[in-house]
C-alpha cells in the first residue's frame, strides 16, 4: 500500500499538468482564431484597435459636466454609450464572420441610431445630416466622426416594426 500512495499522487499531478497544458492550447487556439475557409489564423489586431478606439472615444465622450438638467444629463451621457455601441458593431461588421453576429451587430446599428435620434428629438435637439451608412464603402472617413445616423429608408410604410414606439429608421446598407 505504501509504495503506491507516491506513485497514485504522481499520477495525479501528471494528470493535472496535462490538463492544465490541454487547457493552455485551447486557450492559445482561441486567441488565435482561424478562418474556416483558408485554416489560416484571422488577423485580429485591426478589429481590436478599432474597437479600442471606439471604447476610448465613448468614455470620453462619457464624461460630462451635469448642467443641473437631469433630462439633459441622461441625453448628454446615453448618446455617446449609444454611438460608442454603433462603432463597436460597424468595427464587428468589418472583421466578423458569424452570419448570427453579423445580423445581431446590424440591428444594434439600426437601433442605437434610433434610440440616438429619439434623445435628440426628446431635447428639441437637431438631427445630425445625413451621411454615407458606417458599413458602406468610403463611409470609414465620416464614420463615428459626425455620429449620423446615415441614410435612411422609413419601413413603416411596408410593415416594418416599431421600436420604442418609432418608426424605424434602416440604413440601406442593411436591408
Amino acid at each position: 500500500m505504501r509504495i503506491r500512495a507516491p506513485s497514485l499522487a504522481i499520477g495525479l499531478i501528471a494528470l493535472a499538468a496535462a490538463c492544465t497544458a490541454g487547457a493552455a492550447a485551447t486557450q492559445a487556439q482561441d486567441a488565435a482564431p482561424v478562418d474556416a475557409a483558408t485554416a489560416r489564423p484571422i488577423n485580429e489586431a485591426p478589429f481590436l484597435t478599432e474597437n479600442a478606439a471606439a471604447m476610448d472615444k465613448m468614455m470620453a465622450d462619457m464624461d460630462v459636466a451635469p448642467t443641473g438638467d437631469v433630462d439633459v444629463d441622461f441625453a448628454a451621457m446615453m448618446i455617446p454609450h449609444h454611438q460608442g455601441a454603433v462603432d463597436m458593431a460597424v468595427a464587428y461588421l468589418r472583421y466578423g464572420r458569424n452570419e448570427q453576429l453579423r445580423r445581431l451587430a446590424q440591428e444594434i446599428v439600426v437601433e442605437q441610431q434610433q434610440e440616438i435620434a429619439a434623445m435628440r428629438l426628446a431635447l428639441g435637439q437637431p438631427l445630425p445630416p445625413s451621411a454615407p451608412a458606417p458599413t458602406q464603402p468610403g463611409a470609414a472617413a465620416t464614420a463615428g466622426s459626425t455620429g449620423a445616423a446615415g441614410p435612411v429608408h422609413d419601413h413603416s410604410a411596408h410593415g416594418g416594426m416599431s421600436h420604442g414606439g418609432m418608426s424605424p429608421a434602416i440604413p440601406m446598407s442593411m436591408k
